[in-house]
């Protein structure tokens, strides 16, 4: 797997049973031939590392890495750095998210002339299955701000469902979120840069197996810090143009 073009980075912590199942999904499903799989075990404490190594067992496209920096911003930084793909796809482990859009990512970004593609689950043709309420309200609130504050048309960021050219991702360090709001910082990074990105409607389904690792009252003040940041990164940049 010398010239790998797709490379599809899951984080995971305590998912002992969801990195099994779709693990599974993707290799049964995947319409293409040219990807690895990069889990990348964020200090679980439960069996997913077992299970991760019967899993590089039975596959060679599957590998993974013990995160070294704990958290979600540290384990997508691992896997982007561990990738070896033209392409990176970072995919959720919970089972969130849809191998048959796994597929559209791979064909448009591989055929068209952009440097990511965004799903978003809030326009047409995009479905949300069991989506919690209370989740959803500040979700919208917060991409609205988002999309006042760098006025864009994609009202999804904080769905990490996304794919962008490795070398792209390259120009986007350092990163600095250490959580879940490293999925905002990253397409802010993008179109802050001036990067090319096409956003398309994608499936969502809320997890069934396992425990969510989202904590709505922890991470309001990182999504405010990463929102600030990648602002203030904007008006330096529109400053250096004039």
């Amino acid at each position: 797997m010398k010239n790998l073009t797709f490379s599809i980075v899951i984080p995971c912590r305590d998912e002992e049973t969801c990195v099994r199942i779709i693990a599974k999904e993707i290799i049964e499903k995947c319409r293409y031939k040219s990807y690895e799989i990069v889990f990348i075990n964020d200090y679980s404490k439960d069996k997913t590392i077992k299970v991760l190594k019967k899993l590089t067992k039975k596959s060679k496209k599957i590998k993974f890495f013990n995160n070294k920096k704990k958290g979600l911003g540290g384990a997508i930084d691992l896997g982007i750095r561990k990738s070896r793909g033209k392409f990176v796809c970072i995919f959720m482990a919970d089972s969130s998210d849809s191998v048959n859009d796994l597929n559209k990512y791979f064909r448009i970004i591989s055929t068209q002339n952009v440097d990511a593609v965004f799903g978003s689950r809030f326009v047409k043709g995009s479905k949300i299955v069991n989506y919690p309420i209370l989740k959803m309200i500040l979700n919208r609130l917060g991409n609205i701000l988002a999309q006042i504050l760098f006025l864009t048309r994609l009202n999804d960021f904080t769905n990490g469902f996304k794919i962008y050219k490795k070398d792209v991702l390259n120009k986007l360090y350092p990163l600095v979120s250490e959580s879940f709001n490293i999925f905002i910082e990253l397409p802010l990074k993008v179109i802050t840069r001036g990067h090319s990105y096409k956003i398309i409607p994608i499936s969502y389904t809320n997890r069934t197996v396992g425990l969510a690792k989202f904590k709505i009252n922890e991470l309001g003040s990182k999504y405010i810090f990463t929102l600030l940041y990648c602002f203030l990164e904007k008006i330096l940049i529109n400053t250096r143009i004039k």
